[in-house]
């Protein structure tokens, strides 16, 4: 069968469609002369606007999320161009809209397996079971389903791409607010978008004291939003220490690329920042949370990527047995055991 045409729906938030980049080069592999239409919100589509896997953003603000707008823009999108191939990664009772509006259009219609979704996908992937591996690779099933019509290549490659003037560009603001390349640059975050999933501040602050004292590395502090007092709060509990910059600020998705890529080291929170700096293969250190699987969010686990997690140290089945609390699940990643695993990644990849 001939694929001209490609839809891939993801929406969601950064840190989802960044994992789902390999999914995309999958398909490029598998595809190499047809056309990928990526969907995806308005803001983290600026990741993409240049990635050689996607040729097409099709955006969606928050207005065209309002139904009566939603309605109208997902069936002029599948009108606008006939596809061959619509791959639904969320297959939510929204994003099945894609696929009923394309029936008698699209032949090939790809989502997860939901009781609902029977009527309109033509195939139906079970790739959220018990075993199914990491993000990655649950995503890639849904390319696998299609190994009866061309010689698949699935991918665990997900990468993003800074453009080399506005890496230069940082750099220079970098050095003109201080920082000294000859030491090592670590860019951080200290809390997250949501307050509750962040390791505790003491905690937080101590293994932040533990890499200035013994590396003498410059941190920058990256936030957003209601982010930032938070993070200027931590500066000032750690007495304004002159290692912490608090003033080199990424304002879209791309200068954060750009910020990376002069950094030796990503350590912090789970999140979108974190999958971020391991698609441009900088080296990372991550907490997870209670609830957040480490083997499903964080791929190609090893000595360049790498975190912690409340389950390394209790199973989760045990943790629900005994019903532990959240706080008492999060309390198990103390200053010491993170920075029993932190201290020899710093000490590798430190390159100054």
């Amino acid at each position: 069968m001939e694929v001209k045409h490609i839809l891939v729906i993801r929406f969601r938030r950064v840190g989802d469609s960044v994992l789902s980049m390999a999914l995309c080069h999958g398909l490029r592999q598998t595809f190499p002369d047809a056309q990928i239409d990526f969907v995806i919100n308005e803001g983290a589509h600026q990741l993409y606007l240049q990635h050689p896997d996607v040729d097409r953003c099709i955006v969606f603000s928050t207005d065209d999320h309002k139904f009566l707008n939603y309605a109208p823009k997902v069936w002029k999108t599948v009108h606008d161009t006939k596809y061959d191939l619509i791959i639904d990664m969320r297959t939510t009772l929204r994003t099945l809209l894609f696929s009923a509006f394309s029936m008698f259009r699209t032949t090939l219609r790809v989502g997860e397996k939901k009781w609902y979704a029977w009527p309109w996908l033509t195939r139906r992937v079970d790739n959220h079971a018990p075993g199914t591996g990491s993000r990655i690779d649950q995503n890639n099933m849904l390319l696998m389903a299609l190994k009866d019509i061309a010689e698949v290549k699935t991918s665990n490659e997900f990468k993003l791409y800074a453009q080399q003037d506005n890496v230069e560009r940082y750099h220079q603001i970098m050095q003109e607010k201080g920082i000294d390349f000859s030491k090592m640059v670590i860019i951080a975050t200290p809390t997250a978008r949501l307050e509750y999933k962040v390791l505790p501040p003491e905690t937080m602050k101590a293994v932040l004291t533990n890499i200035i004292n013994q590396f003498d590395a410059q941190i920058i502090f990256n936030f957003a939003g209601k982010e930032r007092d938070i993070a200027l709060r931590y500066k000032k509990e750690m007495g304004n220490d002159k290692h912490i910059f608090t003033d080199i600020e990424a304002p879209t998705l791309p200068d954060l690329c750009a910020l990376m890529k002069n950094c030796d080291f990503f350590f912090g929170n789970e999140g979108g920042p974190r999958h971020i700096a391991q698609a441009l293969d900088i080296p990372s250190f991550a907490i997870f949370p209670p609830g957040i699987r480490k083997s499903i969010w964080l791929p190609e686990q090893g000595e360049r990527f790498a975190g912690i997690s409340p389950d390394d140290f209790i199973p989760r089945e045990e943790q629900i047995k005994k019903k532990m609390t959240y706080q008492q699940r999060m309390s198990l990643l103390t200053e010491e055991r993170i920075w029993l695993q932190l201290k020899p990644m710093l000490s590798k990849h430190r390159t100054k």
